[in-house]
This record gives C-alpha cells, structure tokens and sequence, in this order.
C-alpha cells in the first residue's frame, strides 16, 4: 500500500512540475506603456521592459519583414512523417533521414528568428538590455528549479516501482 501511494505521489509531482515547466517555458505576454497586454512567441524576450512607442513599431516592422520572408510550413514534409509512422513496417533509417530534414529545416527558421532577436535587442537602450537580461537570468533559474524537480520525482517513482516489483 505504501508503494502505491508512494508511486502516486511520484507521478503527482512528476506531472506538476511538468505543468509548472511548462508555464515557466510559455510565459509570452509583455506589457506595453499604455498597460494593454500583448501575447506572442517572442514577446516573453521582453517581459517586463517598458517599449517606447518607437522601439513597438520598430520591432512590429522586423516582425512584419521576417514572416513575409519567411517559408511557409513545408506540409508535404510532414505527411512523409506521418506516413513512415504509420507504415506496416518501421523504416527507422528512412523516418531519421525525414526527422534531420525536418529537423533542419527548423534550425534555419530558428537562425532567422535569432537574427530578428538580435535586431529587436539592439533597439533596447543599456538599461533595459539590463532588465532584460535580469529577467532571463530569472527565468533560467525557474527552470533549473523545475528541472531538478522533475528528476527527484522520477528518481522517487523509479525507485518506488522497483521497491513495488521487489516486495511482489
């Protein structure tokens, strides 16, 4: 009974502290002078500076620039997946090959939007620079709590389950 409760307990921080990861890693809103709220992927760069209306639109229009140059999702990609997951027998060279296409289509994605990033920094002024990095420094420190979380957890439920199977 006890390893029950044990494992239970295990799989309960096992998934809070996931859930909690996940805030920490999807926290994307920042605040604009006038106090309205904006959400998107990169607006959590920049939690908690204060935009001058100027700095806003210039990071509206490097925005703007990089999604009109970049790629649309490449779909066709995806279905090759989908269909080498699906097959009647598993082609494990062929869905590696698909994954480190994917995979580097991905990686040029994540360059442009590093680039754009860079851009969107460098039209912060040193204060808020320093802000910005005080906050990532935080946020880093969030998720190394979280992440040392997980592992007691599954360390607790690993050794939970095999006292479980030794005591049967």
């Amino acid at each position: 009974m006890r390893n029950v409760i044990a494992a239970v307990m295990a799989s309960t921080l096992a998934l809070s502290a996931n859930s909690q990861a996940a805030e920490v890693v999807t926290s994307v809103n920042w605040t604009s002078n006038d106090g309205a709220t904006q959400s998107s992927h990169q607006g959590h760069m920049f939690d908690g500076i204060s935009l001058t209306e100027y700095q806003r639109q210039q990071m509206r229009d490097l925005m703007q620039q990089a999604r009109r140059q970049q790629p649309p999702v490449n779909v066709s990609e995806m279905e090759t997946m989908h269909k080498l997951v699906t097959a009647d027998k598993f082609d494990e060279i062929a869905v590696q090959a698909q994954a480190e296409k994917m995979a580097q289509e991905q990686v040029v994605r994540q360059v442009e939007m590093a680039r754009v990033r860079n851009q969107m920094f460098r039209l912060l002024t040193p204060e808020q620079q320093a802000i910005l990095n005080e906050r990532h420094q935080q946020r880093m420190d969030q998720l190394r709590e979280v992440a040392q979380m997980q592992q007691g957890s599954m360390s607790t439920l690993f050794s939970s389950s095999s006292n479980t199977r030794s005591n049967q």
